[in-house]
């Protein structure tokens, strides 16, 4: 299954900015819950994709955890940085 969906909710859950970390929960417009982390040493770059298990997974449908959406951390990153959202919540 193609997974398509697109950021609808972008919001700042935790930062560490000594570390240069930061984590965001995005909501995807299947309503899916996804954790990025990022890190910020000297340009953003995705480090981590977990999905939150509030819904079953919209590619494998498993309501446990699973490794589906870090096949898609390029999509991710590429959609975050493109549209600018992380200078928006910070």
């Amino acid at each position: 299954m193609k997974f398509n969906m697109k950021i609808k909710d972008f919001a700042a859950a935790d930062t560490n900015v000594a570390a240069g970390l930061y984590h965001f929960v995005v909501t995807m417009s299947d309503n899916t819950q996804v954790r990025l982390i990022f890190t910020k040493k000297p340009d953003w770059k995705l480090i981590g994709v977990n999905r939150l298990l509030t819904v079953p997974c919209p590619i494998c449908r498993r309501d446990y955890y699973c490794n589906c959406m870090n096949k898609y951390a390029e999509e991710f990153e590429r959609e975050v940085l493109d549209k600018e959202l992380i200078s928006s919540v910070l």
